[in-house]
C-alpha cells in the first residue's frame, strides 16, 4: 500500500514538473494542479494509512490522525479557487495578446518588439 501511494506521489510530481516546464499557459496550469494533487496525497498519507480505523483518538489501539485530513480538505478548496483565478488571468492574457507563451517569446522567431 505504501509503495503504491509513494509511486503515485512520484508520478504526480514528475508529471507536474514536466508540465510546469512547458512554455504554454494551459500546460503550466495543469502542471501546477498536478503538483497540488501530489502535495495533497502526501499530506493525506502522512496521517498513517490505516484502513477502517476511526479518525479520532480514543481507546482504540489503531486510529487515524484527523489533522492531515483537515489540511487536505482545506488545501483542495484553496487550490480550486486559485486554479480558477489563474485560468481567468491566463484567458485574459491570451485574449489580449493572441499568444499563450509563458516566457513572452515569439513563436516563429520574430522579434518581440
Amino acid at each position: 500500500m505504501e509503495l503504491l501511494v509513494a509511486s503515485a506521489i512520484g508520478v504526480l510530481t514528475a508529471g507536474g514538473l514536466y508540465m510546469v516546464m512547458r512554455q504554454r499557459t494551459f500546460p503550466v496550469i495543469l502542471g501546477v494542479s498536478l503538483l497540488t494533487y501530489a502535495v495533497n496525497v502526501f499530506l493525506f498519507a502522512s496521517g498513517r494509512l490505516t484502513p477502517g480505523a476511526p479518525p479520532i483518538l480514543s481507546d482504540a489501539t489503531t486510529y487515524t490522525d484527523p489533522l492531515p485530513q483537515a489540511l487536505v480538505l482545506t488545501a483542495i478548496v484553496i487550490s480550486f479557487g486559485m486554479t480558477a483565478v489563474v485560468v481567468m488571468i491566463a484567458l485574459g492574457a491570451y485574449l489580449g495578446t493572441d499568444d499563450d507563451h509563458v516566457d513572452d517569446q515569439p513563436d516563429n522567431g520574430e522579434d518581440a518588439t
